[in-house]
Order: structure tokens, then sequence, then C-alpha cells
């Protein structure tokens, strides 16, 4: 089964617009489909195309661009000879998978980019960590594309549910609530992406079995067991640091600030400490970091403090079979607590994350804040999310609450827009309830977070 990705109509738009003159670099989580969509765009888009995959390639055809570099003539021959594929000048593309297991690879991509016969695509994760970059020059010929799980409009239309998001989105626009059976039937789709999540294969087995969240399981399982072994061949000055964040994630997130507290996950230890961790969890697509941002009022990027980070799993679904083994999601009845709306603090995490997750996918860098009340003794304001419109003349914030229960306060919400009023384009509470307005704050279900 191949699922429909976003991916695939932004190369198709790049294809005609840069005409050969750079090359595509995919980078994502392992799987999440990368490989699967360029091998798809090859077959539909070109007359022939050629996967390379740097982690099984042999030596033979690695040692092409050490050797060849300087007479493409002859690499082209002995690829389009070893991979059995006759290659067409301006009509066949070309794939290196994985090229962070062979930076040479990427290197050469100057110089065949230079050359202009082929079309160019490299997938990887990792790209930017030290031991995949050193003794390279990095090509400047790369366009490069973040590639993610699929988002809960790529994992509607694979549940045969597109139709709903046009109307989702209109709704927003409108400001108006979705009538209330299309609510509960977005509803129920944002809690069966929550739980499946958005790996391709974990989708696929939820299809295929008529929708049995416990084959699902089975695959995220299998997928967190590779990014563990993933993290067991990394530098061993930081192997256990990662495993240590990676394996705590769902405890982190089930606590009220979840925010690290780094003296928590090991006696002594400082945030500087912890610098080449969340860089490799982060680099690798694995999780979705959140800084807090110390004053709003004049930029989220410029103020950030990487001292305060909250982490995200970059998968809601894998979140679920990370925080629970198969014994604890039926016991403990997730399935049921879940769609049923019987959300506790433990599930309530798996709600927040999904937003992580799907402002991400919208292209949004992530943040957070909070005021510490002197005379209270504890955080008086706590905004759990800040976007910006990213304008550098006309800047605007949004404040975002997430609430996964339906009684809430908004008087933090409240009083972080009395503070920054100047700068706010809208506030918004993102709550299991239809659409509705509180104070000029915009309350929205969790399904038109696709809207921001």
């Amino acid at each position: 089964m191949i699922l429909k990705r976003k991916m695939y109509d932004k190369l198709l738009t790049l294809k005609t617009e840069l005409n050969g003159k750079k090359a595509f670099l995919i980078e994502g989580a392992r799987r999440i489909g990368k490989s699967t969509i360029c091998e798809e765009f090859g077959k539909h888009e070109y007359k022939s195309y050629i996967l390379i995959d740097f982690a099984k390639c042999p030596d033979e055809v690695k040692a092409y661009f050490v050797r060849h570099m300087n007479d493409l003539d002859t690499f082209f021959m002995l690829l389009s000879t070893y991979y059995g594929v006759k290659l067409y000048e301006r009509d066949s593309l070309i794939i290196f998978d994985e090229v962070q297991m062979y930076p040479k690879a990427r290197e050469c991509i100057k110089y065949l980019v230079a050359d202009g016969r082929y079309d160019y695509i490299e997938t990887g994760s990792l790209i930017s960590i030290k031991e995949n970059v050193k003794d390279i020059v990095i090509p400047s010929e790369e366009r490069h594309l973040s590639m993610y799980p699929l988002d809960f409009e790529e994992f509607c239309d694979a549940l045969g549910e597109a139709q709903i998001c046009g109307y989702i989105c209109k709704c927003f626009a409108d400001k108006v609530p979705l009538e209330n059976e299309l609510h509960y039937k977005a509803m129920l789709l944002f809690k069966q992406y929550m739980l499946v999540g958005g790996m391709p294969q974990s989708v696929i087995a939820f299809l295929e079995s008529h929708k049995d969240f416990d084959r699902a399981d089975m695959e995220k399982r299998d997928i967190l067991s590779l990014y563990r072994s993933d993290i067991m061949k990394i530098d061993s000055k930081y192997r256990s640091k990662v495993l240590t964040i990676f394996d705590q994630i769902p405890g982190l997130l089930s606590q009220h600030e979840k925010r690290v507290v780094f003296h928590d996950v090991s006696a002594g230890s400082k945030a500087d400490q912890y610098e080449e961790t969340f860089f490799w969890l982060s680099d690798s697509m694995i999780s979705n970091e959140c800084f807090l941002c110390s004053d709003p009022n004049v930029g989220l990027s410029i103020n950030e403090n990487r001292t305060y980070v909250k982490c995200y799993l970059g998968d809601t679904g894998l979140l679920v079979s990370h925080a629970f083994d198969e014994n604890e999601l039926l016991e403990d009845e997730v399935y049921k607590q879940i769609l049923g709306d019987k959300l506790n603090m433990n599930e309530g995490m798996l709600y927040e994350n999904a937003i992580a997750q799907m402002l991400t996918a919208n292209g949004h860098k992530l943040y957070f804040y909070t005021q510490y009340n002197v005379e209270k003794h504890r955080n008086d304001i706590e905004i759990d999310f800040l976007i910006s419109n990213n304008s550098k003349l006309k800047y605007k914030m949004f404040p975002i609450e997430v609430k996964s229960g339906k009684r809430y306060s908004i008087e933090s919400l409240k009083r972080f827009k009395e503070k920054y009023k100047a700068r706010i384009g809208e506030c918004y509470v993102i709550h299991p309830r239809n659409l509705s307005f509180k104070d000029d704050i915009v309350c929205i279900p969790p399904y038109m977070t696709i809207c921001l």
C-alpha cells in the first residue's frame, strides 16, 4: 500500500522551478517513508531512476565516487551497468538514499549538479551530526526539505476522509463551529491519529487489519527498537545521555511543567552537559524540541533559552507505544479511555505531544513561556506554545494553551495577553470541544491545529 504524501507535490513543484539546478536533500527520521516517496517520484516523473542505498551499498559502487569524479562519462556508465538501468539525459533521477552513511557521495553533488545531465535526490537523517560532515565540503547545490510522519491531513486521506479537512479549514476561516456530527467525526479521527500516529508502517498495519490498534502497536515497537539500535551506534561520549533522555521522554511529559529538569535526570547534571544529546535527538528528528522564550515581545528565536527545554517525541503514536508496554495498553484500557474522552494525566501528555507534532509539521519552531511570581512562589503565567508569523516588519505572536479536559481556566493566557497585547495576533485555546470564544480568545478543537 502506497500512502499519498504532500512531499510528492512539493518535489513536483520544485522539479519544474529548479530544473536540475539543485539536488533535493530530504531530511527526516528513520521509517517515515523517505525512500518510498523518492522511488514513487522516480517511477512516475522520470523515464528511469537509480536508487543507491548507502546503508547497504557495496564498496565497488562507493569507489566510483572516489575514482571517477573527473570522468563523469565513465562514472555514469558504471552506475548504469551495475544497476542495470539505462539513463536518459534530463529524464533520469539518481537517488542517494541514507546519504549520511557515505558523506563522500554528498560532497560529489556539487560536480554532478554542475554536469546537468540528471536530477538528484538525497535522503538521510543525522545530516548535521559532526561525524557525518567532517572531512567533506558541504555542497551549496542542495535544497533542504524536511519530511515528517504523516500529518493529520495525510492520515485522514489514508482513511478515506480527505474531504473533512477542507470543511475544517473553511470553518476555521469563517470562525464557526463544525456541525455537531462532523465535529464528533473529526474528533474520532484525531483520537485515532493520536493512537496510531503517522509512521507509514503503523498506518498501513492499522488499515490492513481493519483498524486493529494492536497491529499498529507492533509496528511502532519495531521502530522504537530500531531507534534504540541507532542510539547504541553513536559516539560513546554522549550515547548514554541520549539513551537516558530518549527513555525518559514519557516520564518528562507526564509531569505538570513537562520541561526537562536536568538534576532530576542525573544528580548534579546541568543543561550544557546535554547540549550534544538534544542536538542528536533533534537532528535525527526523533524528537521535537520546545525551548523557553524569555522575552517574546521582540521575537521568539532571538530570546530562546536552551537551558529550559521540553522534549516531545516526533510521532505521538510512537509515544503511546513508548509510554505503555503491551500489557499496560490493555490493562489500563488506554485505547478505551482516549476514544471515550476519559483522559487522565498520563494520556493528557499524548494530547499535547500531538499538538506539538502538528505545529512542527506546519513548519513552526516550538517555544513556550513561563513567568515566575516571587510573591506567590510559583509560575503565574504558563503558555504551552508560542508561534509567530515570522514577519520582520509586522511581527505578531500567537500564544497557544492546550487543554485536554473540558473544564479549565484561561487566567494564565489572559495575563499573557494583557502583558504583550501590542504584539499578539490571536490567542488560542486548543480543547476537546467545538470552536467557541472566551473573552476574545479563540477556543478550537485539536483537529483545527492544521489551520495554524
